[in-house]
């Protein structure tokens, strides 16, 4: 067992459900009662989280608040899935299926710049580099939603129908080099095997909808993500005299430009595909040809019928630009993110719940997003909907609002409540069940 008892302190002091707080929770109350009641207890949290965040695969403390919050409601707990990851299991007192609700729990390496009075001032080592630590994805309100719902559903199990599985995820950014972590690691250590979910669901906070909004789009929601790795080997020479060699500089130059131009030029349109180079390395001196240049860069694509053209398209590309100069190219593609894929039965259960959760015209249909979610693991193994929580104060002007990653990321607190009423609902409204 994590040490789920050292760093409670104050963040849990103020949430003991002994004597009055119990009552809000009570059998007689209605769902809407005890959402509102766990409000305050899910903005401490909240920034709490905020203000001691923790990179993937390190969230200890984080992982312990919340162990220790499940046991307090009368879960059964599982810790150290997955390094850092937690489990809790609510069995309701109706019958129904079960209900997997996900939130992941990491920080990023982004020094923080809000001003907040609870702004993040955690320092690390990331890659051999000193660097801040923030909640610049929004993880903090996640986390801090998903105890709120637990909360609240505790608190009526006796009218929950089925089981909830809570999955407190680490890593969801990505593992620490040299290690592995995040939803594949915790569906391999066994997170869906018993009980096994009938369907998923998860959130996330975004900038690009105003507090009250929620946003749902059935099919492929999120792109399947691919590192992209290209090797371009030449023959070094005095730069003063490039024919007596094989360039390498500009061969990854015409590589890169003719790699942007596949998605425009030789792809569906109509299904968004991305190839960005992100890094180029190579040289070490001005007037020196180097050996070798590699390229990274990330690839994307929403239609799985695409993903394996795209890939040839790419390592052809490459290697042929390679060929027509005398360099050798070599082209890796490790294995990334699935595409994330709401199922089209469970999402229009789940939007006739939400569409009540909101109100009319609050829950809206954006296009597919080419960024990626490591829940496409969980949403492989079992139906899942995943969908965006609107968290701009609606004072900010969309194209003012700071995007998620960046040091000026906020989240505007109005907006958690909803993420509760939301993820609760989804298992009171049925809207798992067929």
């Amino acid at each position: 067992m994590l040490v789920i008892r050292r760093v409670l302190g104050s963040i849990l002091g103020c949430a003991c459900l002994a004597g009055g707080a119990l009552s809000a929770f009570a059998e007689g109350s209605s769902v809407e009662d005890a959402i509102l009641a766990v409000e305050p207890q899910v903005i401490a949290w909240r920034r709490d989280f905020h203000e001691h965040p923790e990179l993937g695969n390190r969230e200890t403390r984080t992982a312990a608040i919340v162990a220790a919050e499940l046991e307090r409601l009368g879960l059964e707990v599982r810790t150290g899935v997955a390094h850092t990851g937690v489990l809790g299991v609510l069995r309701g007192g109706r019958p129904g299926p079960t209900v997997a609700l996900r939130a992941d729990m990491d920080a990023l390496p982004v020094t923080e710049q809000t001003g907040l009075p609870f702004a993040s001032t955690v320092r690390t080592r990331y890659r051999g580099q000193d660097v801040g630590v923030m909640h610049a994805c929004g993880h903090d309100a996640h986390t801090a939603i998903l105890l709120g719902a637990a909360r609240v559903l505790s608190g009526m199990r006796a009218r929950v129908p089925g089981r909830v599985l809570f999955v407190f995820q680490p890593a969801e950014e990505g593992a620490p080099a040299g290690e592995r972590g995040g939803a594949r690691l915790m569906l391999e250590e066994g997170a869906f095997d018993e009980p096994r979910p009938d369907a998923a669901f998860a959130l996330h906070v975004v900038p690009q909808h105003e507090a009250g909004e929620i946003a749902l789009l059935a099919g492929g929601a999120m792109a399947g993500s691919n590192r992209l790795e290209i090797t371009v080997r030449g023959r070094q020479t005095h730069a003063a005299y490039p024919w007596a060699g094989v360039d390498p500089v500009a061969v990854a130059s015409r590589i890169v430009l003719a790699l942007h131009a596949i998605p425009g030029r030789q792809m569906d349109a109509r299904l968004p595909t991305v190839v960005s180079i992100g890094a180029i390395h190579g040289g070490v001196r001005h007037n020196i040809i180097p050996d070798e240049v590699t390229l990274l860069g990330t690839i994307r694509h929403l239609d799985p019928s695409q993903r394996e053209d795209l890939f040839a398209r790419i390592r052809r590309t490459a290697t042929k630009i390679g060929e027509s100069s005398g360099a050798e190219v070599s082209v890796e593609i490790p294995e990334g993110y699935p595409i994330t894929y709401n199922e089209p039965a469970l999402t229009a259960r789940a939007r006739t719940v939400l569409e009540r959760v909101v109100g009319e015209g609050k829950l809206v249909t954006p296009p597919p997003r080419t960024g990626a979610e490591d829940f496409s693991f969980f949403a492989n193994q079992v139906p899942g909907v995943y969908f965006w929580l609107g968290i701009r104060s609606p004072e900010v002007a969309a194209a003012d609002a700071a995007a998620n990653h960046s040091p000026l990321f906020s989240v505007d607190e109005s907006a958690l409540l909803l993420g509760v009423r939301a993820m609760t609902q989804l298992v009171m409204g049925g809207a798992a069940q067929e």
